[in-house]
């Protein structure tokens, strides 16, 4: 088993993507990156932490290799916006794939260089390929938080601009 964390806006719009596929063991939505311990929900959407929002994915590399999840993450995301994402403004959402090991920050990077190759976007890819650092699990109620509060998040989704992107951009 390894790990893999994403960051890419809310972190409930992050789980849907990787979930149900064979080799995926488990999604956790949390903190990464910042300078408090043990943050909470609270402090971290203030946006002076210096946590990001993410997801951390718990996958067997033999049944769904790191490269998958990378395919799967971008178009999730706008990667030209360095500042969040969608209506999501601010530093603890701004988008960044953080690698546990050396073949994770290759992948990553080539990944990276791959889309900026590709002519899909006009501006820079602005999101950052970080090394992981202390993961810090979110609260429960953000957990699954799709499945606990299904009308809200089909309502925040709505209103985010997330899936318009997705459909014109992807």
């Amino acid at each position: 088993m390894e790990k893999a964390t994403f960051a890419g806006g809310c972190f409930w719009c992050m789980v849907t993507p990787f979930e149900e596929l064979p080799g995926i063991r488990g999604i956790v939505s949390g903190y990464m990156g910042g300078t408090v311990e043990n943050p909470t929900y609270e402090q971290v959407k203030t946006g002076t932490t210096g946590h990001y929002e993410v997801v951390q994915v718990t996958f067997e590399p033999d049944v769904f290799p790191y490269e998958r999840l990378l395919e799967l993450y971008w178009p999730q995301t706008d990667p030209t916006d360095g500042e969040g994402q969608f209506q999501d403004r601010g530093t603890q959402y701004k988008p960044a794939v953080f690698f546990h090991n050396e073949e994770q920050q290759q992948a990553a990077l080539a990944s990276r260089q791959a889309l900026a190759d590709s002519g899909r976007f006009d501006k820079p890819i602005a999101t950052e390929i970080l090394p992981a650092q202390d993961f810090y699990e979110a609260e429960d109620y953000h957990q699954d938080y799709h499945k606990k509060n299904p009308k809200h998040y089909k309502e925040d989704r709505e209103q985010s601009g997330r899936d318009r992107f997705i459909e014109t951009k992807w």
